[in-house]
């Protein structure tokens, strides 16, 4: 500090008996913290939808008459409804970047919803989906009724990726969760 020692000061103190005047509020610092967080799970979320556009290329490029060989050469599998509905969840991350902007507790609950009905239940009807095939690749030796893409287990294929989608959401969800207390915190000591 540039005044100390001046005359300006008061004898006896160095300026430090209002450290407490400093202390920033819980709320606002979880609030800071939850922002931060769920702005890392948005990054992971657009990450994933990459993933999931890359396997969805074939069939989007085939439905627009467009052939690109080196794609067509993978055979990758024909997506089921599931994974389009899932990629539709990309857009609820917008209304979760709008209120972590604005702070605004209904578009951040639009956002929760969003995530549970387009995030999780595809995620859900595809673990269903893919059980059969997972259970007997790993139950059996020789699994011969399942399907292979690549020498890989294609349902373990997308229980490594239901795995982390569902992680990401479970994270986006929880720190959303920690928001809207923070946030109903600031508003209801406001009022008292």
């Amino acid at each position: 500090m540039a005044s100390r020692g001046t005359v300006a000061q008061v004898v006896g103190t160095d300026g430090s008996d209002y450290t407490h005047r400093q202390k920033v509020a819980s709320q606002y610092q979880m609030s800071a913290i939850n922002k931060s967080r769920l702005k890392y799970c948005i990054f992971f979320h657009y990450l994933l939808f990459f993933v999931m556009l890359a396997k969805l290329s074939a069939d989007i490029l085939d439905r627009l008459d467009i052939f690109i060989l080196e794609i067509e050469e993978l055979q990758v599998p024909q997506p089921l409804w599931w994974e389009y509905v899932w990629c539709i969840s990309l857009l609820m991350s917008f209304f979760g970047l709008s209120a972590v902007k604005k702070n605004k507790i209904k578009t951040l609950q639009q956002y929760m919803i969003g995530i549970v009905v387009l995030g999780y239940m595809p995620l859900l009807y595809g673990v269903i989906y893919y059980f059969k095939d997972v259970w007997t690749y790993l139950t059996l030796e020789e699994p011969d009724d399942i399907q292979i893409w690549q020498d890989l287990p294609y349902g373990l294929l997308w229980y490594a990726f239901i795995l982390l989608a569902s992680q990401v959401h479970c994270f986006s969800l929880y720190f959303s969760w920690n928001l809207l207390v923070a946030w109903k915190a600031r508003g209801a000591k406001r009022i008292d």
